[in-house]
C-alpha cells in the first residue's frame, strides 16, 4: 500500500512550505499520500484538510488567550485523527506552540510514528535552554537557516540544514501589464505592496497603522496606487478593514498573483516574517514594522536576544531591511523611511542587491531546498 504523510501545518507561512514539500515528494513518488491539517495552498494540491488553519494562526500570550479552549479542542481532535490513520511519518511545519504538544502527546502515548519537524524552533532568538526539551520530542529536525543544527545536534537530534525554498522563487516576475487590466492599475501610478500580515491580531495591530502611513504618502505621491495579497482565510476581514482607506486599492488573492506583485511593486511595507524572503526574492524593496499588545511587547523585549528581527538581517548581521518593531512600529518612522526609499531609487535597488547576496545562504548543496526536504522524509520512509 502506497505511504502515508500526516502533514501539520499552523500558519500561511508553513502551509507554503509544505506544499512545496508535496510537490517534491510526488516527483519522486506519485503514490504518497497526504492527510493532516493544512492550508489553502496545500489544498490546492488536493490535500484534505482536518479543520481551517486560521484557527491556530495567532501569536502573543494575551492574543492566545481567549482561543486557547478551541486550540485544545483541536489538538485532540488530531490525536484522536493520528491514532485512526496511523501514518507512516508525521511532518509538523513550524508553529512551534501547537505542535510541540501534539509532539509531546505522540511521545507520551508511544505511538509508532516516525517524526519530522520543519522549521527549528527559535531557540536563538528566545531561549537557548529550550533546545535539550525540543530535541527530545522528535525523531528528525529540518532547519532552514544554516546556523541553527548546532543547537540541537549536541542533544543527539538529527539534523538537516534544507536551506529554505523562497530562493525557488528568484526567478519571479512582475507582469503590471497584466494587472492593469485586471485591476484597473492607472498606467502610469506608484503602486506601493501592503502587507499586514496573516493572522487576525496581526492585522488588528497593523491595518490602522499602515493606513496612516498611506494617507502621508498620498500626498507625496499623488499617483499612489496599493495591491494588498491576503490569504483567502483572511481577505474578507482585510478586504473591510481597508474599504475606507482613500488611495485607490485592491485585495489580492492567489500565490501566483502576489509574486507578480512582488516583481512589479515600487515599494512594500510588510508584517515581519518569512514574506522578507518573498519580497527580496522578487526583487521589492520593502521595511518590515511589528507589534503586539504593550503587555506583549515588553515580555518580548526581555526573551529576546537578537540584535534584529528580520531574517535577512539576521544573516547579513547588519540592518539591510529596515525594520520598526515594538516601541518603534510608529507611524512617523515608517512614512519617513518609505518615503526615502520610494524616492531613492539607487538606495531601494542597493537593499534589494545586497539582500539576494544573503540567499547563498539558504541553499543546501546540489539541490533546491524543497527537493532536500523531500529527500529527508523519503529517507525517513
Amino acid at each position: 500500500m502506497s505511504k502515508l504523510i500526516y502533514i501539520i501545518v499552523g500558519e500561511p507561512s508553513g502551509d507554503i512550505l509544505a506544499s512545496r514539500l508535496m510537490e517534491a515528494l510526488r516527483r519522486h513518488d506519485s503514490g504518497i499520500r497526504f492527510t493532516g491539517v493544512g492550508g489553502e495552498t496545500m489544498q490546492a494540491l488536493g490535500f484534505q484538510t482536518l479543520f481551517p488553519i486560521k484557527e491556530l494562526s495567532v501569536m502573543g500570550f494575551w492574543e492566545v488567550a481567549p482561543r486557547l479552549p478551541l486550540i485544545l479542542k483541536r489538538m485532540r481532535q488530531v490525536m484522536v485523527d493520528l491514532k485512526a490513520q496511523q501514518p507512516d511519518v508525521l511532518v509538523t511545519v513550524d508553529s512551534w506552540g501547537f505542535v510541540r504538544s501534539i509532539l509531546k502527546k505522540v511521545k507520551n502515548k508511544r505511538l509508532k510514528i516516525k517524526t519530522i519537524h520543519y522549521v527549528a524552533p527559535q531557540v536563538w532568538a528566545w531561549k537557548k535552554s529550550r533546545a535539550p526539551k525540543a530535541a527530545k520530542l522528535m525523531d528528525r529536525l529540518m532547519t532552514l537557516w544554516p546556523y541553527e543544527p548546532p543547537y540541537f545536534e549536541k542533544y543527539g537530534l538529527h539534523c538537516d540544514f534544507v536551506g529554505h525554498p523562497v530562493v525557488e522563487n528568484e526567478q519571479q516576475t512582475g507582469d503590471l501589464i497584466r494587472f492593469r487590466s485586471q485591476h484597473r492599475i492607472p498606467e502610469k501610478c506608484t503602486l506601493l505592496c501592503l502587507l499586514p500580515g496573516s493572522r487576525h491580531s496581526e492585522i488588528k495591530r497593523l491595518i490602522p497603522l499602515f493606513k496612516e502611513v498611506v494617507a502621508r504618502l498620498q500626498v507625496a505621491f499623488p499617483d499612489l496606487f496599493v495591491a494588498i495579497p491576503a490569504v483567502e482565510a483572511i481577505a474578507e476581514e482585510v478586504e473591510q478593514a481597508f474599504a475606507d482607506m482613500s488611495a485607490p486599492h485592491f485585495i489580492v488573492r492567489g500565490q501566483e498573483e502576489r509574486y507578480q506583485i512582488f516583481g512589479a511593486c515600487r515599494f512594500a511595507i510588510a508584517a515581519s516574517g518569512s514574506v522578507t524572503l518573498e519580497l527580496a526574492a522578487c526583487g521589492a524593496p520593502h521595511l518590515i514594522a511589528y507589534r503586539f499588545s504593550r503587555l506583549t511587547n515588553r515580555l518580548v523585549k526581555w526573551f529576546v536576544t537578537t540584535k534584529y528581527a528580520n531574517l535577512i538581517n539576521i544573516l547579513a548581521d547588519r540592518e539591510v531591511i529596515p525594520e520598526f518593531v515594538l516601541d518603534g512600529c510608529r507611524e512617523d518612522l515608517i512614512y519617513a523611511k518609505a518615503w526615502e526609499l520610494m524616492q531613492d531609487s539607487e538606495k531601494a535597488q542597493e537593499q534589494v542587491a545586497l539582500a539576494k547576496q544573503c540567499f547563498t545562504q539558504l541553499k543546501p548543496e546540489g539541490m533546491m531546498p524543497s527537493e532536500k526536504a523531500a529527500s529527508v522524509v523519503l529517507e525517513m520512509l
